[in-house]
């Protein structure tokens, strides 16, 4: 049988530059080794492969910012002990084979999965900016730093890490995370997540910590003695207490729900402090209230003390006037407490726009975790074309302080206001109709008086009321 010789020498040549006879590297992406030919890793002009002799030796290499969609080559370079990537348009990578590594920085790229159970001797990586789901960093139990916020992870098991000093998980959808075993932790930030509970009563070097938008209503930092940024703002924190942590000069614990906070620790004129947005917190206790830093936020705020017995334990309450009204009547919104049927905040919660069609009292209800307070008010709803009040209380408490007739049908002409022995004391012109119990500017005594209400119609009504005081 003829064979061609010629025919199949050029096949072995050409097959040759891609099974490594020539020692050749497939990279499938122009941007990728136009970087390798700028960091003189290949010639050049743009071929599609990289001469593998050329690589498989290089420890160092930095093509971040270079628009790179495939790293596929990379594998081949086995002795790659620094890698960054980042900034790039990476949906996939692929370093199962670069075993050595100890640096990996592949943030701001496109991955929605990374797989670095084979990278043992990883001690830095960066994978922040992706959309990654998973992480399983199990295997990499030499890692002192790792960032991987702004993903979509849910959850993140850092209890074999036990190495870290740095960890950064910020802007996930992480609900839960155990720090337990990080001892050597000296930042952690995991802010902007759903964490509703959270242990750091064993990461005694922790010096930089941040946990604001979460679900925390408790955060002890007792013994957190090396702590110096602290930021908790916005969570649902009824109480602080940074008494024992004299190194710390940053703290934001803004927009939570705090009615006590300890700052007295002895370092106050070295920090800087916002607890703005605490609606319920009256006072602060620090080191000398008359010297208080002038860059604290709130400005305004003048309630500082030195001990914490000295504040008093209030929360704030809306307070609504009595309603009389032969319409329906809509419950307005609030800003502190809630309405219910009951009071001690039980029967049935009632709601902003909520129509009440019938004559009750309504209480308003507040509490957090130092105090509760409640108002209450009540609706009358009458079918008449007024409302005569029975009796009045002029003791300048802002509940009943005049005797007032409503007039909701502009019905009324004037009212007389006699004494038992029908002395006139007080007439009322139709577009006055209170009186305050006083006669020629002196208060007169609890006692039943007298009315005649005169109508439109001519009719006139008479009737009895109560002062009392």
């Amino acid at each position: 049988m003829w064979v061609n010789k010629t025919y199949i020498f050029n096949i072995f040549l050409f097959l040759s530059s891609y099974t490594g006879f020539t020692q050749n590297t497939l990279i499938p992406d122009a941007n990728f080794e136009q970087a390798l030919i700028d960091l003189s890793y290949d010639s050049g002009p743009i071929n599609g492969f990289v001469p593998t002799t050329n690589i498989n030796n290089v420890t160092y290499l930095d093509v971040s910012l270079k628009n790179i969609s495939d790293l596929t080559g990379i594998e081949d370079f086995i002795n790659l002990t620094f890698l960054d990537c980042s900034e790039n348009l990476l949906s996939n990578l692929n370093i199962s084979q670069n075993t050595k590594l100890s640096q990996l920085f592949c943030s701001d790229n496109q991955l929605a999965t990374i797989d670095v159970s084979n990278l043992i001797d990883l001690n830095i990586f960066w994978c922040a900016k992706n959309q990654l789901t998973l992480l399983n960093v199990s295997q990499n139990t030499k890692l002192i730093s790792l960032v991987c916020d702004t993903n979509q992870l849910s959850t993140l098991n850092v209890s074999k890490n036990t190495n870290l000093g740095v960890l950064i998980c910020e802007n996930n959808q992480i609900s839960s995370i155990d720090i337990t075993q990080n001892t050597l932790l000296s930042r952690f930030e995991c802010g902007n997540n759903s964490i509703s509970n959270l242990d750091i009563s064993k990461n005694l070097s922790l010096v930089f910590f941040s946990c604001e938008n979460n679900q925390l209503s408790i955060l002890n930092t007792e013994i957190n003695n090396a702590l110096s940024t602290v930021n908790c703002s916005n969570n649902t924190l009824g109480e602080l207490d940074f008494s024992k942590n004299s190194n710390l000069t940053s703290l934001d614990c803004s927009s939570n729900q705090l009615c006590r906070l300890n700052l007295k620790n002895g370092n106050n004129n070295n920090a800087h402090v916002n607890f703005s947005n605490n609606i319920n917190l009256n006072c602060v206790v620090v080191d000398t209230p008359t010297n208080t830093p002038i860059n604290w936020i709130p400005a305004g705020f003048l309630n500082y003390v030195t001990v914490q017995n000295q504040c008093s334990n209030f929360i704030n309450i809306d307070s609504l006037n009595n309603v009389i009204t032969n319409t329906p009547y809509i419950l307005p919104s609030l800003i502190y407490g809630n309405y219910f049927t009951q009071s001690d905040g039980t029967g049935t919660p009632l709601f902003t726009g909520d129509v009440i069609t019938n004559s009750q009292t309504i209480y308003i209800y507040n509490t957090s975790i130092c105090a509760t307070n409640e108002s209450y008010f009540n609706v009358l709803i009458v079918t008449e074309d007024y409302y005569i009040p029975k009796y009045f209380t002029p003791n300048n408490d802002g509940i009943h302080d005049f005797w007032k007739v409503e007039d909701f049908n502009n019905s009324i002409k004037n009212v007389a206001i006699f004494n038992r022995y029908g002395k006139l004391l007080k007439y009322l012109p139709a577009n006055s109709l209170s009186w305050n119990g006083t006669f020629n500017g002196k208060l007169l005594e609890s006692n039943d008086y007298w009315y005649a209400i005169t109508l439109n119609t001519g009719e006139t009504i008479k009737g009895h009321f109560t002062l009392k005081r």
